[in-house]
């Protein structure tokens, strides 16, 4: 079976993710500062009057952040949450990819990271790593959480 993949680079890295499981691709989102999330929800979009978190994927894949004032792109994808934002360094192409292609992560990646992947696939001249939105955006809830906290701290202030 044939999947189709949008790939990104992150920190250097080829990631993809299911086209099916994408919705949009966004560059340089004003990003709203959530305080008490995790440190892997970079902030909130505003996405057409609908708030998205937005998840760093350098710091969840524990990478070197990014270089300050460097553009981003967020990629929206689809969660069992809503549409959660993905910022990535740079948008690749759609690939077409065999799924039985795709073999489990190597045994000497950080056991943290490996859990965020569904596998990796030897294309011809690099790596891609497909990552599995669903853990990857598992941390959602206790960002809306966050922010809800947030806004209540607020209003009783």
């Amino acid at each position: 079976m044939r999947t189709l993949y949008a790939t990104f680079l992150v920190a250097g890295h080829y990631l993809g993710i299911d086209v099916l499981e994408m919705q949009e691709v966004l560059r340089g989102q004003r990003l709203t500062p959530v305080p008490l999330a995790p440190e892997v929800v970079e902030g909130l979009i505003n996405l057409r009057g609908q708030i998205v978190p937005a998840i760093d994927l350098r710091r969840m894949l524990k990478l070197a952040a990014a270089d300050a004032g460097q553009d981003r792109f967020s990629v929206v994808a689809r969660s069992h949450h809503g549409p959660v934002s993905l910022q990535v360094d740079e948008i690749g192409d759609v690939v077409e990819l065999d799924a039985a292609g795709i073999e489990p992560p190597p045994d000497n990646v950080d056991p943290a990271i490996g859990g965020l992947l569904r596998g990796v696939y030897q294309l011809k001249d690099r790596l891609l790593l497909v990552l599995d939105t669903a853990r990857a955006t598992e941390i959602v809830p206790s960002a809306k959480s966050a922010a809800n906290r947030s806004n209540h701290d607020a209003k009783t202030e």
